[in-house]
Parts: C-alpha cells; sequence; structure tokens
C-alpha cells in the first residue's frame, strides 16, 4: 500500500496551529506564583519568610534539572539503538516533550493550581508537567519507528489530556501516594502505549525487520540514554516529595534498588543466552526497572533491604520479559512493542504499585511513629480517619483506574491515529530515518524503497 509522506504542509501546519493555540492560552490563563513573581518582597513579610533560601526554588530546581535531562536525554538516547533510526529516537523525542510540557502545565493548572482564574506555575510545576511528558516518552518507546511525526503530537495532545485526569483521579479522589509514578506515569503510559499499538498493528512489518536491529555504535548510544536515567531516577522518585525524611527516604530507595536491578538483569541477561554472553537489550533497558518498580513506595518505610528485595525482582522480571513475553505479545497478542515497554515499565510499574500497597496497608506508628504515620499518609483533613489498611486498598484501586484509563484510552486514541492522514510510513519503510530526515547521501542504504515519487514533489 502507498502511503503519502511528505509532510511539506501537514507538519509546519500542525505544529504552528498547536504553538499558537499555546501561545494563546498562556495569554489568557498562566501567571507566575507568588514565589517567582515580582511581589515576592512583599510576600516575604507577609508569610514570615527571613531568607530568599526558603523559596521553593532552590529546594526543587536541582531535581528539576535531573529529570528534564531524563525526558530529553535520557529517554531520547535509550531510543536510538535501532540501526537506521537514531534521528527520529532523539528528534520526535524532542518534538512530542517540548509541545507535551506546555500542555501539561496548562492541563495540570487547571486541575491542580486553577485560583481566582489563573494557572499560577513555579518549579514544581515544571517538575510535574516533565513527569506528564515522561509517561508520552513511555508510549513512544512502543511506537518507535511505525508513526509519523504528526501522529505523536495527536497522540501526545490526547495522552497528556488523560494522564491529567488520570493522576487526578489517583491523587485527589483517591488519595493515593505515587511520588515517582510507578502508576501515574509508567503503569499507564506503558498500557496506552501498548493499547494504541496494538490497535496500529502492521501485519507487514516483518518487511521492515532487517532495520528493527541494531549495530554497535547504536546500542553504545542507547547505553548513554540507559546511564544517564539509570544516574538520575533518584531525583524522579523524590522530585515532589515533601522536604525533609520523605525525599531523602525517597532517594535512598531509588538509589538500592537500582543497584540491586543491575546485578539480577547481568545474571538472567547471561543465564538465558547461549554461552552466557550478555545480550545488551536487556542491560539497557532491565537495570532501570528497579527504578520503576520503587516508585510507589519510594517514599514510604519500605526500609533499604526491601529495596533491594524489590530491585531483585524487578530485574529479574523485566529480563524474563525480553526474552519470553515480548515475542509472545508479537505473535499471538499483535502487540508490535519496538523497545520493549513492557518489560521495563509496565511490569515493573504494577510492582511498583503492588508493593505501594502492601507497603501502605501493613505502615504502623511502631515504624513510622504517630506523627511520622500522620505526615508520611497524609492522615489529616479528610484522610484523618483513614486507616493505613484502607490507604492500602486505595493504593490497590489506583492500579486498575490507571489501567483501565490506559486501555480505553489507548483504544479511542488508537482508532483516531490510524486514520491514513497522518503521513505514515509503509510496512517496508518503518524503522527508517530517511522518510523523514535529510540524510547525508553516504549513509543511505541500498535497501530503502523509496515512496511514490509522485508525492514527493
Amino acid at each position: 500500500m502507498t502511503w503519502n509522506t511528505n509532510l511539506r504542509w501537514r507538519l509546519p501546519l500542525i505544529c504552528l496551529l498547536l504553538e499558537v493555540v499555546m501561545v494563546v492560552l498562556f495569554g489568557v490563563f498562566v501567571r507566575y506564583d507568588y514565589e517567582a513573581d515580582a511581589h515576592w518582597p512583599e510576600e516575604k513579610r507577609h508569610r514570615n519568610i527571613v531568607s530568599d533560601s526558603e523559596n521553593d526554588f532552590y529546594y526543587r530546581y536541582p531535581s528539576f534539572q535531573d529529570v528534564h535531562v531524563m525526558i530529553f536525554v535520557g529517554f531520547g538516547f535509550l531510543m536510538t539503538f535501532l540501526q537506521r533510526y537514531g534521528f527520529s529516537a532523539v528528534g520526535f523525542n524532542f518534538l512530542l516533550a517540548a509541545f507535551g510540557i506546555q500542555w501539561a502545565l496548562l492541563m495540570q493548572g487547571w486541575f491542580h493550581a486553577f485560583q481566582d482564574g489563573y494557572i499560577f506555575i513555579g518549579v514544581e510545576s515544571l517538575i510535574n508537567a516533565d513527569f506528564c511528558v515522561g509517561s508520552v516518552c513511555v508510549a513512544f518507546g512502543a511506537l518507535l519507528g511505525k508513526v509519523s511525526p504528526i501522529q505523536l503530537l495527536i497522540m501526545t495532545l490526547f495522552q497528556v489530556t488523560l494522564f491529567t485526569v488520570n493522576e487526578f483521579i489517583l491523587l485527589n479522589l483517591l488519595l493515593v501516594k505515587d511520588a515517582g509514578g510507578s502508576m501515574t506515569i509508567h503503569t499507564f503510559g506503558a498500557y496506552f502505549g501498548l493499547t494504541v499499538t496494538w490497535v496500529l498493528y502492521r501485519p507487514n512489518l516483518q518487511q521492515s525487520k532487517e532495520r528493527q536491529s541494531s549495530v554497535y555504535h547504536s546500542d553504545l548510544f542507547a547505553m548513554i540514554g540507559t546511564l544517564f536515567l539509570w544516574m538520575y531516577w533518584p531525583s524522579f522518585n523524590s522530585a515532589v516529595s515533601n522536604h525533609g525524611d520523605a525525599q531523602h527516604r525517597a532517594v535512598i530507595n531509588t538509589y538500592c534498588s537500582l543497584a540491586a536491578c543491575v546485578l539480577t538483569s547481568v545474571a538472567l541477561s547471561s543465564a538465558l543466552q547461549k554461552k552466557g554472553k550478555l545480550d545488551m537489550v536487556h542491560i539497557q533497558n532491565a537495570t532501570l526497572a528497579g527504578g520503576v518498580a520503587v516508585g510507589t513506595a519510594g517514599e514510604m518505610m519500605l526500609m533499604p533491604y526491601g529495596s533491594v528485595i524489590v530491585g531483585c525482582i524487578s530485574g529479574i522480571v523485566s529480563t524474563l520479559g525480553f526474552v519470553y513475553l515480548t515475542p509472545f505479545l508479537e505473535a499471538h497478542l499483535h502487540i508490535q512493542d519496538t523497545c520493549g515497554i513492557h518489560n521495563l515499565h509496565g511490569m515493573p510499574g504494577l510492582i511498583g504499585g503492588i508493593v505501594g500497597a502492601v507497603t501502605a496497608a501493613s505502615a504502623n506508628s511502631e515504624v513510622y511513629g504517630r506523627e511520622g504515620l500522620v505526615q508520611a499518609f497524609d492522615f489529616e483533613g479528610s484522610k484523618s480517619n483513614r486507616t493505613t489498611q484502607l490507604q492500602g486498598r486505595f493504593q490497590a484501586a489506583g492500579i486498575f483506574v490507571s489501567m483501565a484509563m490506559a486501555l480505553v484510552g489507548g483504544g479511542i486514541v488508537g482508532i483516531i491515529l490510524k486514520l491514513p492522514c497522518w503521513g505514515q510510513p509503509a510496512d517496508e519503510n518503518c524503522f527508517e530515518d530517511k522518510i523523514y530526515w535529510e540524510i547525508p547521501e553516504k549513509q543511505e542504504e541500498e535497501n530503502y524503497r523509496p515512496e511514490d515519487p509522485t508525492l514527493s514533489l
């Protein structure tokens, strides 16, 4: 089947239209919060703040930097493993993230920071917008190489909206704890992306199979993304935690879980391969599963040994998923998961949700202290009568809500993206940069099959 992949008018039109809408909406609704406003000196006096160092910027900005690097560098380079799709992996991730953070600031502002007709944003708003876009980057991994940049922008528009609704239900209605986003970011993003790629199933994708593999240098670039993500994941899981012990605990738990995950991932990779050789796919991805799996319980009293156990389990589950489950899903359920997001984000996200529910349900004042228990789970105001066992049930309910939102939303968005007007590549030209990018001639390969020449005029 011949597809029109010439985006000369469609891509500029979509990009400019979306940005004009952003300009208008930002002009109408978005303002600085009091800590970023020029009236800060007056606010300091009014709130009895002694020093500028108490401005939230100085607490949150280091974490914001780390999370920002994860979104644009970590996720972008992690997906450069395909031998002829490096430009698109980094470039399209850049595009969808840049649009996504603008739309996320608006959507999350309307749901969480809307006062007197305005959205007031500060540095924490930027972190939460990055978290929202992180979910989109996760979903992009399942679709990598098979969609156009226009499809990605349309998906980002809908997914950010659905993410914000799901996040509002979990954090504001169910009142669950999910600082590292095991449920809101990873579970939702993974199963949303898997549902979309299932709807967009390509029966003749085998024609592009030779380009779906990696080469030595592409795997090396992808490993750069892995290392950035691995190093900064403690900041990701603790970025919006309360100052003090909760944030400190989230960093320690994530740090321990990630370290343990590396060893079990390497062990399984070697044990499951012929002659005990390591598979770079496992090292690039499964070694990060520990950060995902400890996201919900990160700021709870999971204990360092508990974090190590969670990391060990997630590394094993993720590696087994790459070896056995990914081929099964493609062969029997028609789920073509390019990056294996089910193994890195889906299953570890579910593990994280379960660990969070169990840890919350088993919490008690002996472990936390009476005041610490109230502070850890916000048992104040509307939650003052909530027990830890009930909190655990609500945590478990959050997993099912995230799954339901992802499956239903992903199905609807997948149907929209299946329309033939978005400039998607033909099956035989998937995983090929040359469809959408200018490539140096000496890099072109003979196995590239050009589109209908009449469409590129």
